[in-house]
């Protein structure tokens, strides 16, 4: 925020507003489709009674459920252990670490503690302005900045789900200090956000426009795969170039990880045609990767839930971005490059191939890699100190690759930088140099 400022106090509750800004979202539960009432009983048995038939679904609540999953809300309003849609997940943000922690809300119908007494008109408010029920601006870890794209009538199914949501009474965990002062957020938005929904580019066909909307508005993917400036909000002369945000790499643990170049950059998606990125939104999968970290959850809560239209149309959207953000090259010396092609036919050879390309059924492709070449190594640094897991309920496509096992106890950080810098110079990969003290930040 670049306005004047004349008290320590307020500049660090402007400062608190810009720290909010690194998440995303609320949805889900299972829909049923309607069924035929079952032929009258003529026994007395009670296991050959008629079943009850199930309430018919209204039309607009399963469209709400669908696009409440394209917006993936349960992962952010959902505690690890709580119910779904009940809030109290924890926020950190390491470089703000002395603000505290934000928490996610209860959005189930609760009147007390949810957002059972609030008006449709207040839930559009809040998805396409940020403003709460009281008036107050919400803060921008909600991602109001992408969902103000979202069609008002999208909006109201949305809330006509939520509404069929259990009501859950409970109040999650206090924020902290700093966030509790809201005005600040009017500063931030006067800077940083601009309100208005999706208009569709007449240039491009429907299935691209379809993809824009959903990458751009409900999908929030800048939100993690866009750098940010100094107050955190999303630099728009480098969107979808990668970004960074932390998260769990064990448990009780938390570091950054790097989100991939959604663009078509060398160090993105340039290498990879649109069907391989449908595929991996769909499935979690492709012969380029396969998810682990953050994206679990992203796979897991929403995109497999999507049609394969839908995701088809994202990829199309995504392969369209033009390259932005190719991570910095270095020159490592022959004795860097022996030492580090030893690590890697030691510990990376049998399941990645001398060739990089990865092995059926093993393990994806190292050459040309988004995440090996990513800007910043953390994903990377990750993956080779904690090692790389499908989470529970991912799907689970012939062909998979196998979950990678934790290498931390088996190689010194200053091996892990070795065996990172030779990743990134071999096979035509292009990635900035990594140390060691970049290996013992993520340890």
């Amino acid at each position: 925020m670049t306005y004047s400022i004349k008290s320590r106090a307020l500049a660090l509750a402007i400062a608190a507003v810009g720290a909010v800004l690194v998440v995303a979202a609320a949805h889900l539960a299972p829909a049923q489709d309607a069924a035929p009432a079952a032929a009258p009983a003529t026994t007395t048995d009670p296991a050959a009674q008629p079943a009850e038939a199930p309430a018919p679904v209204d039309p607009l609540v399963q469209k709400g459920e669908y696009l409440a999953r394209a917006g993936n809300c349960v992962s952010c309003h959902t505690r690890p252990g709580g119910e779904p849609f009940t809030g109290g997940l924890a926020f950190q943000l390491p470089s703000y670490s002395f603000l505290g922690e934000i928490h996610s809300t209860n959005i189930t119908p609760d009147p007390e503690t949810g957002i059972g007494t609030w008006t449709e008109e207040q839930f559009i408010r809040a998805m396409h302005s940020g403003v709460a029920a009281d008036g107050s601006h919400l803060l921008p870890a909600f991602p109001y900045t992408a969902f103000t794209l979202v069609a008002d009538d999208d909006v109201k199914a949305i809330w006509a789900y939520l509404k069929t949501v259990p009501p859950v009474k409970y109040t999650p965990p206090s924020n902290g200090i700093a966030f509790a002062m809201r005005w600040p957020v009017a500063f931030w938005n006067a800077l940083f956000f601009k309100e208005g929904r999706y208009q569709a580019d007449a240039k491009q066909s429907d299935e691209w426009n379809r993809g824009a909307y959903l990458v751009e508005g409900l999908g929030h993917c800048s939100a993690c795969h866009t750098p940010r400036n100094l107050l955190l909000a999303e630099r728009a002369d480098m969107k979808y170039a990668g970004g960074t945000q932390p998260d769990l790499v064990a448990e009780g643990k938390i570091r950054t990880w790097s989100a991939a170049n959604l663009t078509s950059a060398a160090s993105g998606l340039g290498p990879w045609p649109v069907e391989q990125i449908a595929k991996y939104l769909k499935l979690g999968h492709s012969t380029k990767a396969g998810i682990f970290g953050p994206m679990n959850e992203v796979i897991i809560n929403s995109l497999q839930h999507l049609t394969e239209e839908d995701t088809k149309a994202m990829a199309v959207y995504l392969k369209s971005l033009p390259p932005l953000g190719e991570s910095p090259t270095q020159t490592i010396s022959d004795e860097q490059r022996t030492a580090g092609g030893a690590l890697y036919k030691t510990h990376c050879d049998e399941c990645h191939s001398n060739s990089g390309r990865g092995a059926f059924l093993k393990a994806p492709p190292v050459a040309a890699s988004a995440i090996v070449q990513a800007a910043n190594p953390a994903s990377l640094l990750n993956v080779i100190l904690y090692g790389a897991k499908v989470g529970a309920g991912s799907p689970s496509p012939f062909g998979a690759w196998e979950d990678m096992p934790s290498f931390q106890s088996k190689m010194t950080d200053a091996e892990i930088a070795t065996l990172a810098n030779f990743l990134r110079t071999n096979w035509d990969n292009r990635g900035g140099a990594v140390s060691a003290a970049d290996v013992a930040k993520q340890r």
